[in-house]
């Protein structure tokens, strides 16, 4: 299993012969790289909610590629109005089986509306399960008790969390969600990109490292493989 950051919460990951994109942010993202709106191959693209930030390059992606995107089913349902025909609705508590294993639309605490203020329905996030191990990738959202929940039923071998504060969790309460969660190693996203959003890397390692949680800070278009 291997993860590919391209900036924000906009990640691909590779699990068996499959390659998965995540909330594709790129065209509009002063850190990422525009050439990546060309070069990505994606065989599904999954949105976590409707926030700009989240869904603004899932469209061109998804046509020039045919990808299925998977969301929940007012997400879907708009992509479809926009002229996506692939794609695979869900809504939170739902899984899907593929050929790599499973994917499960897991609660989030955070707001969704799509860019022309159209209803998103509920923010969610995703747990990835297959052979080659356990990712859960939280989307935008507060702290919540649900990740205790989360940590029971699955072995989870890396959550991506947002650390970016303001508009989500910030670094102390993604290490409170690590332990909720009891994985293995934590990545951290939606950090950066926006000024509200800016943090101090050396000293989110520094507090990830005194609570002895393994964590890592991708840089643009560098990968991680587990």
């Amino acid at each position: 299993m291997k993860i590919h950051y391209y900036g924000h919460s906009c990640f691909g990951l590779e699990i068996g012969s499959s390659f998965l994109l995540f909330d594709p942010f790129i065209s509009q993202n002063p850190l990422s790289d525009p050439t990546l709106l060309d070069t990505l191959n994606p065989q599904y693209i999954l949105i976590s909610h409707g926030h700009f930030d989240h869904i603004a390059d899932a469209s061109p992606i998804a046509k020039r590629t045919q990808a299925p995107i998977l969301s929940n089913f007012e997400i879907t349902l708009w992509l479809e109005k926009q002229g996506i025909s692939q794609v695979l609705p869900m809504n939170l508590g739902g899984n899907r089986s593929f050929d790599f294993g499973k994917i499960h639309y897991v609660q989030a605490a955070h707001s969704s509306s799509l860019p022309d203020g159209s209803y998103g329905g509920t923010a969610g996030g995703f747990i990835v399960e297959g052979p080659e191990g356990i990712l859960y990738y939280a989307g935008d959202t507060a702290l919540m008790s649900d990740m205790k929940l989360f940590g029971e039923c699955f072995q989870i071998d890396i959550a991506l969390l947002p650390i970016g504060g303001t508009f989500t969790m910030g670094v102390d309460e993604a290490i409170r969600a690590a332990r909720l969660l009891n994985c293995k190693q934590v990545m951290g996203v939606h950090f950066d990109t926006f000024e509200a959003i800016k943090i101090d890397h050396e000293e989110a390692k520094k507090k990830f490292q005194d609570e002895e949680i393994p964590f890592r800070l991708l840089k643009v278009k560098e990968s991680l493989t587990l």
